[in-house]
């Protein structure tokens, strides 16, 4: 027997969600203290709503921006060890082409214009990313940046009193990433090598040759986490000898190694380092949810007792140098994310603010833990979320994929999860093989699979969905980002009867341009593209047969594409050359282009632009609810 339609069902489901509330900016957002304890920072709107960064007084309400952003938004920034200053990061229009800003905050905005904020990195057309921050050299910072040479990273030593750029180390071209000791040296590094695996650099100074410590394979992964204190022990992640990469201590004079943290089917997550001692405390592992293992008891009580403070998960998100104050995060799948402020001392806990508030009350479905066999055998986990209050049986659903690939989906609070099942729709996501957090055994068995095994996995999922029932097999949805927009467009051409319809964000249509033209500093990591994809040099037939641009003859149903002009990483190309061969064939195609973004949508603007114009496509295929577009001052997006 058939059930409800939404329509029907629509009386039953909770008010419509504003899409302001799950796509506009946060209120409030990542707390971050000071070192000395004496300042809160954090993120939140202006009155332009444009994200800045605030700052109060612990203890006080004297809130005030001291950033002074004019259309893009602040979304990343860390403390240096100097109380009064802390560093943002901002690009231009998505292309991630990072700049370090410094900030002192002893001056408002208002009081003193700009001169306040200095550009570290004053370099056109130069990414830069932070390598590491010091506590016994407060006014360095150590930066990579591809200065000389587009297609790889050179270290170098900012003095923050003077702005002076000094020089530390060349990359040789093989290098993807470095790590500082406790001197505040270069002396460990991560090199790709010419068979897509990688090799761990370690030198004793900086004065000797570097060696390899250990190489990893192709199908192993690994690489330098940080060194102790003294110098004489290297931090790792590897997953040799193991099948999921394993914590483990190095001993620099003996290279004998010792186990920290492990689990046999569970990648190591998160890891939780003090900033002086540099002792590890604790690591995280995601499972179906987080699980933390501690590893120095001395932080079991303080564990113990955040855990009680709320239900959900949680990580310690920031604290002071004494160590005596933590800032605690806890999470959950259905509200907001709530911070707290812990002292080590009192055992006390004191909440500061959620991220958004308009959530709090609101009936938000709940994210289910689920799995089921592939047809090969495979076990493949992801999450189900359904609609509140009304039966999970017939649904419109939309397989929302993750990107990456070698990425996963977690449990949590997830905004777009909550707006499709607040319009109606059961929500699949699902970490098909090749996703990461698993072990290597289910990574490597997404090798040369895109649009094969990879497909089949969330083929076998809404393959389960309809067998238990809970899917409409008429009106079943696939979309996401990056490689989930390649996915949605796999699904469109590859299983062309599946899906209703599809949403592709960002997601390239065609590999062989996709590895023509990824940005130069990726030229390290094209070895392990073509041994994990295909190679672009003498397999162009087979990236051929996996790229959905050559089989756009077989669409049968509606599509609809987001692009931002700037991405780096999946050109705008990738979306014209489909959406020109879709309307050649008049195939339905749907495309809105976004001239200020990149990969992905950080304006709220153009969210909140985006998701009206995708959620009454959804309805329009699968009839869920929808809210109607309203008038969006300030987006850019243009459909084409």
């Amino acid at each position: 027997m058939q059930s409800a339609t939404i329509e029907q069902q629509a009386p039953s489901l909770p008010p419509l969600i504003s899409r302001e509330i799950l796509f506009g900016n946060p209120e409030r957002t990542s707390p971050s203290l000071s070192p000395d304890g004496k300042y809160l920072a954090y993120l939140a709107p202006d009155d332009n709503n444009v994200l800045q960064v605030w700052l109060k007084t612990v203890g006080q309400e004297d809130d005030r921006t001291i950033t002074a952003d004019k259309k893009r938004g602040i979304h990343i920034f860390f403390w240096t060890y100097n109380t009064d200053e802390l560093i943002y990061m901002q690009d231009s229009d998505g292309d991630e082409n990072f700049h370090l800003y410094l900030v002192n905050i002893r001056h408002s905005q208002a009081e003193s214009g700009n001169d306040i904020v200095r550009d570290l990195t004053p370099f056109q057309g130069v990414k830069a990313d932070l390598v590491g921050l010091e506590p016994k050299f407060p006014d360095q910072v150590l930066v990579q940046m591809n200065l000389n040479n587009p297609e790889k990273f050179d270290v170098y030593r900012i003095n923050l009193k003077n702005g002076a750029v000094e020089f530390d180390i060349e990359n040789p071209g093989n290098i993807i990433s470095w790590n500082a000791d406790a001197e505040f040296q270069i002396r460990g590094a991560n090199a790709s090598t010419p068979d897509g695996g990688y090799d761990l650099l370690y030198r004793e100074t900086t004065d000797k040759d570097w060696e390899i410590l250990r190489h990893w394979g192709p199908d192993d992964q690994g690489g330098a986490v940080s060194f102790s204190a003294d110098g004489k022990t290297l931090y790792i992640e590897g997953s040799h000898d193991a099948n999921a990469l394993r914590l483990i201590a190095i001993d620099l004079a003996t290279h004998q190694e010792t186990i920290i943290a492990e689990d046999p089917q569970y990648d190591v997550g998160g890891i939780m380092i003090h900033p002086v001692t540099r002792f590890i405390e604790a690591v995280a592992f995601f499972k179906d949810k987080q699980e933390w293992q501690i590893i120095d008891q001395s932080i079991a009580a303080d564990f113990a007792a955040i855990s009680q403070v709320r239900p959900g998960e949680f990580f310690i998100s920031s604290r002071d140098l004494a160590d005596k104050n933590w800032l605690v995060a806890y999470m959950t799948d259905d509200g907001p994310i709530y911070y707290y402020a812990y002292n080590r001392e009192s055992k006390n806990s004191t909440f500061l603010f959620t991220n958004q508030p308009k959530l709090e009350g609101l009936q938000l479905a709940s994210m289910q833990p689920v799995s089921y066999q592939a047809r090969d055998g495979l076990t493949i986990y992801g999450y189900l979320t359904t609609p509140v209050n009304i039966p999970a049986q017939n649904l419109p659903t939309v397989m929302l994929v993750h990107g990456g690939p070698w990425g996963r989906d977690t449990w949590g609070y997830d905004s777009e999860a909550q707006w499709l099942a607040n319009r109606g729709y059961a929500v699949l996501q699902v970490n098909f093989r090749g996703s990461a957090g698993y072990g290597k055994a289910f990574l490597n068995a997404g090798n040369r699979e895109w649009a094969a095994k990879m497909h089949d996995d969330l083929i076998d999922g809404v393959n389960w969905l309809i067998e238990k029932g809970i899917s409409d097999p008429q009106k079943i949805a696939i979309m996401g980002g990056s490689y989930g927009g390649y996915a949605t467009l796999v699904g469109l051409t590859f299983t062309p009867d599946t899906f209703a319809c599809g949403v592709d964000i960002v997601g390239p249509s065609n590999i062989i341009t996709l590895l023509q033209t990824i940005p130069p500093y990726w030229e390290p990591l094209k070895a392990m593209f073509y041994h994990r994809v295909g190679n672009l040099e003498t397999e162009e037939e087979f990236l051929k047969s996996r790229s959905p641009l050559f089989f756009v003859d077989r669409i049968k149903k509606p599509l609809l594409i987001a692009q931002g002009a700037n991405d780096p990483r999946v050109k705008q190309a990738e979306a014209d050359q489909i959406v020109a061969a879709m309307r050649k064939a008049n195939l339905p195609v749907e495309y809105v282009l976004y001239p200020d973004e990149g990969h992905g949508f950080a304006r709220p603007e153009n969210r909140l632009h985006f998701y009206a114009i995708a959620e009454e496509f959804l309805a329009k295929y699968l009839g869920g609810r929808f809210e109607p577009m309203t008038d969006i001052p300030g987006h850019s997006g243009v459909i084409k």
